[in-house]
């Protein structure tokens, strides 16, 4: 048996939520086999409304995305006050986004391993593992960044 036979796909008709969509009221739309064998329009509107569910899905739930966007604040309350530089901000903007988006990328690889891999797997493990590394040199990396960016006008500020 395939996942699609797994989760009852093959039974659904087109654009109609199965309960595992979350949604019984046909809001919440997800593609199907069905879907796709009948090259059923989806909408770029639908696709960005999907993305940006997932991004507030990964704020909601993950904790370290609730830590990354404090930071995030933080970092931009911080630049405000010591008024940086323009590239500056363009660094600082740039790992907010890269931070952000492995973040969401993490969230999503947990997810699809959780789904395929119910039982441990060192191999599961593995690959969470390695989603997980992966923000964590992008959270190295922004943290140097801040550095170059942060210290010389605390510096000059304290008169060094």
């Amino acid at each position: 048996m395939n996942a699609t036979d797994a989760m009852g796909e093959g039974e659904r008709t087109e654009g109609k939520p199965s309960p595992e969509d979350g949604a019984a009221d046909g809001v919440r739309f997800v593609r199907n086999r069905a879907d796709k064998d009948s090259r059923a329009r989806f909408s770029l509107g639908r696709a960005f409304s999907c993305a940006w569910e997932g991004v507030v899905y990964t704020a909601r739930t993950q904790r370290n995305m609730k830590i990354h966007l404090a930071v995030a604040l933080l970092a931009a309350i911080l630049g405000i006050a010591l008024g940086i530089e323009p590239w500056g901000w363009t660094a600082i903007a740039v790992c907010i986004v890269v931070v952000f988006a492995f973040e969401c990328m993490n969230t999503a690889i947990e997810a699809a391993v959780d789904l395929v891999s119910p039982a441990y797997s060192e191999l599961a493990k593995h690959a969470k593992d390695c989603a997980a590394g992966a923000v964590l040199v992008c959270a190295i990396g922004s943290v140097i960044v801040a550095a170059i960016v942060f210290v010389p006008p605390v510096m000059a500020l304290m008169g060094f």
